[in-house]
């Protein structure tokens, strides 16, 4: 279920399904780099004003799931306007900063971008732009991004399917308002 919370900017009701805390798991596979399954840390929030601040952590597991040491990490703003056209402006640990343009697609929680301007610093690897598809399914959050090199085309190099994550405060509220429940677990079923 998609709440929406009561101080949220109106512009950013068509993007409510982003808001909270997500983790989950993903794969990377891009040549020149380590083929790995991966472990990701997600959050969308909002104060009040017209954007969500969107922080992302990943890294590298091993075979049992294990994290092993860090991957990538960006965060960045997200902003969409009356006619569902969506921008990200995003900052990565490698030192890329990218704008991000897109859609959020009709009638369903989906939203399409592509990089419109990529800026990197000396010591970033080489890297052109990508395409990113983040969608709501079943409650889930899942994501593929796609990059492109001067040696490389566009192509396929990480995707995620994250949960939401609920906070000991969410869990506390959600017990509220179950209002009273019988004493003992099996009360309840009878």
């Amino acid at each position: 279920m998609i709440e929406i919370p009561s101080d949220l900017h109106p512009d950013l009701v068509p993007l409510a399904f982003l808001l909270g805390n997500w983790a989950g798991a993903g794969v990377s596979d891009f040549p020149g780099a380590e083929q790995c399954n991966f472990g990701q840390e997600v959050s969308f929030t909002q104060d009040g004003r017209d954007f969500l601040e969107y922080v992302s952590h990943t890294w590298v597991l091993d075979s049992e799931g294990k994290k092993v040491r860090p991957l990538e990490s960006e965060s960045g703003y997200w902003r969409i306007d009356k006619d569902r056209k969506v921008e990200v402006v995003m900052a990565r640990d490698q030192g890329v900063i990218e704008i991000w343009y897109g859609e959020l697609a009709d009638q369903k929680p989906q939203i399409d971008l592509v990089t419109d301007a990529v800026a990197r610093t000396a010591a970033s690897g080489p890297y052109t732009g990508g395409k990113r598809l983040y969608g709501y399914v079943k409650s889930d959050l899942m994501w593929v991004g796609e990059k492109a090199t001067p040696e490389v085309e566009l192509r396929p190099y990480m995707s995620a399917h994250l949960k939401k994550v609920v906070t000991p405060e969410e869990v506390e509220e959600m017990a509220k308002s179950l209002g009273d429940l019988p004493d003992d677990g099996i009360a309840f079923f009878k």
